[in-house]
């Protein structure tokens, strides 16, 4: 039991690092390139956190590990609003800028709400519950669009957006050296993310087996925490900086990547059963996270204060205890 939670552990502190130097160098190469920095911000922003996830959720399609797949992505969703907002908020009430109420919140909540829908083919299809190949390919091109829409409107902006605050670096001379080392940069942070995400994979499974837990509890809880640990750190830095935006925006953006972009892929490539014991639960409760999310947002002069933050942290921990002991 020890060696699988060693490895459980050090898969995830290798796609920690992995993700971060996969965007570090992404985002420096296009820079070298001569790519529009409107457009790496806003890429970045979308795919910057959720790579730990999109890694091991990828393998776990390919090993045919869907509880997993299913259990992190749904998991890393709730733990993000529940847990990671709750901390945040608990530190120092949350400013929210207008674009995240009328923009990032609303896409949030219509993506879970999708997500929901599209995983009851037992109601609605008399079948099995399940992400299929059509719903993946429906959630990425809704990302498309949703990406595209926040391009042209941060263009029509000149550039002056809440999201890309967050992302604006200086610009790097041109230069093949330069451009060499960001190449390197981002293919060893692919690297350490495919090897962190089949240890993490491996090790989850053994774990699960070992615990007499089902993956998608393993996966819910333990992993799920674990690939949210770079939101939780933005998040939590950032707000103890003052930058309440970047904290709340870092969660948001993470959650619609997570649903449309890393659920979509993954369905497309193995499609993800939705578990029978506490599936439709486990949506149900993220959409009415990412449902709350929207008043508390709007209340209280536009910020998510210290008592709300509370009650956030309250009901993830109502949910962990829950999927555990019950």
């Amino acid at each position: 039991m020890t060696i699988p939670l060693v490895l459980l552990f050090i898969g995830l502190g290798l796609l920690i690092a992995g993700g971060d130097l996969l965007v570090r160098g992404a985002s420096a190469l296009a820079h070298s390139l001569g790519i529009s920095p409107v457009v790496i911000g806003l890429t970045v922003v979308a795919f910057g956190t959720s790579a730990p996830e999109l890694a091991i959720n990828l393998l776990a399609a390919f090993q045919g590990s869907t509880d997993i797949s299913f259990g992190n992505i749904i998991g890393s969703n709730i733990a993000n609003i529940g847990l990671v907002l709750g901390i945040a908020a608990m530190i120092r009430p949350l400013k929210v800028q207008g674009v995240f109420i009328t923009r990032e919140i609303p896409m949030m909540v219509l993506a879970s709400m999708l997500a929901l829908v599209t995983g009851i083919d037992r109601v609605l299809k008399q079948t099995p519950n399940v992400f299929d190949r059509g719903d993946g390919l429906v959630f990425l091109l809704i990302f498309c669009v949703f990406l595209y829409y926040t391009i042209g409107d941060v263009i029509r902006k000149g550039g002056q957006d809440a999201i890309m605050e967050q992302v604006q670096q200086k610009p790097q001379k041109r230069t093949f050296k330069k451009s060499l080392s960001n190449l390197l940069l981002f293919v060893a942070g692919l690297i350490l993310l495919v090897g962190g995400g089949k240890v993490t994979v491996d090790a989850a499974v053994a774990v699960a087996g070992h615990l007499g837990l089902s993956q998608v509890v393993v996966g819910l809880t333990i992993v799920a925490v674990g690939t949210s640990l770079p939101e939780l750190v933005t998040s939590v830095v950032a707000t103890w900086r003052g930058h309440t935006d970047i904290a709340i925006g870092n969660i948001v953006g993470s959650n619609i990547a997570n649903l449309l972009l890393v659920n979509g892929l993954c369905a497309v490539v193995h499609p993800i059963p939705i578990p029978s014991a506490g599936g439709r639960q486990d949506l149900l409760v993220m959409v009415f996270l990412a449902v709350v999310l929207l008043p508390l947002a709007v209340s209280d002069r536009k910020r998510i204060v210290r008592w709300e933050g509370a009650l956030l942290l309250t009901l993830y921990a109502g949910f962990s205890v829950a999927k555990i002991w019950i």
